[in-house]
C-alpha cells in the first residue's frame, strides 16, 4: 500500500467515521497553512486522506485495493489550499472532475475564528447577541424545598430606556446602512503568501443590523444601550437543588442597536438545616427515645418539613432503626409528587443510672 491514510490521520484501521472526523479536525487544525507553524504539504496529505476515509465507498475501495484504487476511477488527489478555503467559505468547488464532500463537517467551525467566515455568518446578516451573565442567589433549606420568588438586583448593560434599544430618537425612522448596503457585514481582502484572502465581519456602522437611525437617540447617543441597575423577580421552583442554574432567556447584557440580549443564569446556593439532611428528594432526620419507650413502645412527636407530626414507636424498637414517612420529602422538580422522609430512632442509654433504676434493670435482666 503506497500511502497509509490511516497513519496520516493517526487512527486505527477499524476506526469509526466519527473518530475519523475528529482526527481530521485535529490534524487539519494542526497543519493549517496560515498558522505560524503550519505545513501546507502536510495539510494537503491530511485532506487527501480524509477525502478517502471519510467516504464509506471510497474507504472500502481503499481497504481492498490500496491507494492505487484511484487508477480504477477512484479519488484523484488532495485539493489545493485555495480550493480548500473556497469550500470552507461555503462557495463550493470541483476539482479533477471530483465533487469534494467533507462528510457534514462545517469547516467554518474549525477556521471561522481566523478568517471570519464561521457558520453563523454564512449566507447573510447575523444577529449580534449580548453577553451572558450570572448572578448568585442564596436560599434557605425550606425555600429550596417548597419554592419561592426572589428579587435580585444587578447592574448590567440593557436596552436604552428611551429608544428601547433601536438607537433612534423616538419617532425617528431608520435607513439602510451605507457602509454595508444593508447586509450587516463587510468584507475585506488581505494579501497573504497563499494569495488573496477574503474575510467577513460585522459592519461597524450598524453593528450587524443593516440599519442605522436617521436621528440618533439623544439619551444613548445612538448606541441603543445603557448601563443601569435593575431589579428582577425570579421564580425558584420547588425541589431545586444546591448548585442548580436557572436560565432567564434575554435577561443578559444588551449588545447595542440591532442586537439581542444575552441570557442571565441564576446560580442557586442552598443553606444546610440543623435537623434535616437531603439526598435528592429524600429527607433524613433523627429522633431520640428512652430505653423504656423502645421496649414498651410509645407515640412521639417529630419534626417534618410540614411541621410537627406523630410517629408511633412499636414495642421492641431497636436503636438506629429507620421509619419511613411517605410523601413528606422534597417535591419532584420535573413531575408531581414528593419524596419520603426517613426517621432514624436512637435509643438513649442513661450514663449514670440511679440505684432504683439499676435494681429495676437487674430484675428485668433476670426475666430475659
Amino acid at each position: 500500500m503506497s500511502k497509509d491514510y490511516y497513519k496520516t490521520l493517526g487512527v486505527e484501521k477499524g476506526a469509526s467515521q466519527e473518530d475519523i472526523k475528529k482526527a481530521f479536525r485535529k490534524m487539519a487544525h494542526k497543519h493549517h497553512p496560515d498558522k505560524k507553524d503550519g505545513d501546507e504539504a502536510k495539510f494537503k496529505e491530511v485532506n487527501e486522506a480524509y477525502q478517502v476515509l471519510g467516504d464509506e465507498k471510497k474507504r472500502a475501495q481503499y481497504d481492498q485495493f490500496g491507494a492505487d484504487f484511484e487508477q480504477q476511477g477512484g479519488f484523484g488527489g488532495g485539493m489545493g489550499w485555495e480550493d480548500f478555503m473556497r469550500h470552507a467559505r461555503g462557495g463550493g468547488f470541483q476539482g479533477g472532475n471530483v465533487n469534494f464532500d467533507f462528510g457534514g463537517i462545517d469547516l467554518g467551525d474549525i477556521f471561522g475564528d481566523m478568517f471570519g467566515f464561521g457558520g453563523g455568518s454564512r449566507g447573510g446578516r447575523r444577529t449580534v447577541k449580548g453577553r451572558d451573565i450570572q448572578v448568585d442567589v442564596e436560599l434557605s433549606f425550606e425555600e429550596a424545598v417548597f419554592g419561592v420568588e426572589k428579587q435580585i438586583s444587578l447592574t448590567k448593560v440593557s436596552a436604552c430606556g428611551v429608544c428601547s434599544g433601536s438607537g433612534a430618537e423616538p419617532g425617528s425612522s431608520t435607513e439602510t446602512c451605507d457602509q454595508c448596503g444593508g447586509q450587516g457585514q463587510v468584507r475585506r481582502v488581505q494579501q497573504t503568501m497563499f494569495g488573496a484572502m477574503q474575510s467577513v465581519s460585522d459592519c461597524p456602522g450598524c453593528a450587524g443590523s443593516g440599519k442605522i437611525a436617521k436621528n440618533k437617540c439623544k439619551h444613548c447617543g445612538g448606541d441603543g444601550a445603557e448601563k443601569r441597575a435593575e431589579d428582577l423577580k425570579v421564580k425558584i421552583p420547588a425541589g431545586i437543588h444546591n448548585g442548580a442554574n436557572i436560565r432567564l432567556s434575554g435577561k443578559g447584557e444588551f449588545p447595542g442597536a440591532g442586537g439581542v440580549a444575552g441570557d442571565l443564569y441564576v446560580l442557586v446556593h442552598v443553606a444546610s438545616h440543623k435537623n434535616f439532611e437531603r439526598d435528592g428528594n429524600t429527607i433524613y432526620s433523627e429522633a431520640h427515645i428512652t430505653y423504656p419507650q423502645a421496649v414498651l413502645g410509645d407515640t412521639i412527636e417529630i419534626d417534618t418539613l410540614d411541621g410537627a407530626k406523630k410517629l408511633v414507636i412499636p414495642a421492641g424498637t431497636q436503636s438506629h432503626q429507620q421509619f419511613r414517612l411517605k410523601g413528606l420529602g422534597v417535591p419532584n422538580l420535573q413531575r408531581s409528587g414528593r419524596g419520603d422522609q426517613y426517621v432514624k430512632v436512637i435509643v438513649d442509654v442513661p450514663r449514670k443510672p440511679s440505684k432504683k433504676l439499676k435494681k429495676l434493670l437487674e430484675e428485668m435482666n433476670d426475666e430475659l
